[in-house]
């Protein structure tokens, strides 16, 4: 079983429960203040063909056109922002599928701290060559990433960093919430992709506080549903086995925080298959050329497969949140596309 990082929370309450995790809508904003400068404002791309096979006017959030190719600078810079300056100092530490890892190497180097990341030795090699060219100091492990993770940072005496269960990840992030309200104020609807939790959770919260009739959409692969089956048993609940060729989505577990924002403020949780954010990220590429990842698909998979039920004329947004896929593997889809 694996094992998480306790969540540090921005406000304490005497109740063990959702209220213990709300942040206001001045963490947005301030983490907007902060990131700025530090990362693109990314655009939001209509695509009129998509949007009428659907009926609906259809947006795509191009997280994929972000610094290190993902959304994960955002929340990344937040928390080392606020961080002490004794535990820079010390250097810092994370776990990292892959995004996390290169916006986590970006963010510590724009503020001069000293950065490692622990990896799966099974992370595409773009991504681990990504991480290091950011400056960051990168572990490959078969084993487990948290404990690797720990016992390094016991040993160097490091500040460790989650990658999702914090606050201050969580409002980073959150800032494409307050961009989407900015560019589209009638918004109805926004899909979002999801691992372990830190994006849903930010721009879940940001888009409700501000707009509490949008829908947000959660979407998760099949094979890595930690978010899905947590909300369903109300508790965190860790995987044993993932299966799914969306490596920025197979989180083995979601951040408790993550989960009290998810259930608060999130409509629905639906699954999408590999094959089915195959064929959405091909369908991007071909009518609005620009490429995404497996995971950066998942949201228009589930618009396009029909997982939620959207009212015709809507305003939809689904976040593309990241492009960071390598050609072996892009050459791999492509062939399988061609024989199938």
């Amino acid at each position: 079983m694996v094992k998480h990082i306790p969540a540090f929370r921005i406000r304490e309450s005497n109740h063990i429960g959702q209220e213990e995790c709300v942040i206001q809508p001045g963490d947005f904003t301030s983490a907007q203040r902060i990131i700025a400068g530090r990362v693109h404002r990314t655009p939001l791309i209509s695509s009129t063909t998509l949007g009428k096979q659907h009926k609906v006017h259809l947006h795509f959030k191009a997280e994929a056109f972000q610094k290190t190719g993902s959304f994960k600078p955002r929340g990344s810079i937040n928390k080392l922002y606020h961080l002490a300056k004794k535990d820079t100092n010390r250097g810092v530490i994370t776990i990292s599928s892959g995004n996390h890892a290169q916006g986590f190497a970006y963010a510590a180097s724009s503020f001069g701290i000293s950065a490692r990341v622990v990896m799966p030795h099974t992370t595409p090699a773009n991504k681990i060559s990504a991480a290091k060219g950011y400056g960051a100091h990168v572990i490959l492990t078969d084993g487990d990433l948290l404990e690797t993770a720990l016992a390094i940072q016991k040993e160097h005496n490091l500040t460790m960093v989650h990658p999702f269960d914090d606050p201050h990840i969580v409002a980073g992030h959150g800032t494409m919430g307050l961009e989407i309200l900015e560019d589209l104020p009638k918004v109805d609807a926004v899909f979002i992709p999801v691992g372990g939790g830190g994006l849903i959770s930010g721009v879940a919260t940001a888009i409700k506080l501000n707009k509490p009739k949008v829908r947000i959409v959660g979407v998760e692969p099949i094979g890595a549903s930690a978010m899905w089956q947590s909300v369903q048993q109300g508790a965190v609940v860790h995987l044993n086995r993932m299966d799914t060729i969306a490596e920025g989505l197979a989180a083995p577990f979601v951040g408790e925080l993550n989960l009290a924002l998810v259930q608060k403020y999130v409509d629905e949780l639906v699954l999408v298959s590999d094959d089915e954010m195959v064929e959405a990220l091909f369908l991007i590429l071909e009518s609005c050329k620009i490429l995404t990842e497996p995971a950066g698909a998942a949201g228009f998979a589930a618009l396009l497969f029909n997982k939620a039920k959207i009212p015709m004329g809507s305003e939809v947004v689904c976040i593309l949140s990241g492009g960071n896929i390598d050609r072996m593997r892009l050459r791999n889809f492509v062939q399988s596309q061609v024989t199938a």
